[in-house]
């Protein structure tokens, strides 16, 4: 919590509230990495999966499209 002062001091007086706000940060930013660790873990995972049954993922300018083995159509 910001608190302002007017006894004599000038400026924003930070209290252990904002300290620990910081900490919440910190962790959260630790989550953060864990997660996306863990979703990079999974897509590895799951593309593992794919090749092992005869998918193969490509990435082109649409994003990551699934292609089986088989000739796909196109129609609109």
């Amino acid at each position: 919590m910001k608190t302002s002062t007017s006894e004599g001091k000038h400026g924003i007086q930070w209290t252990a509230q904002n300290q620990l706000d910081d900490l919440d940060f910190a962790d959260d930013l630790a989550f953060l990495s864990h997660t996306h660790e863990q979703m990079q873990i999974k897509a590895s995972s799951v593309t593992a999966v794919f090749a092992s049954v005869g998918f193969n993922t490509q990435e082109g300018n649409q994003g990551p499209q699934i292609q089986s083995g088989e000739q796909q159509s196109n129609h609109s």
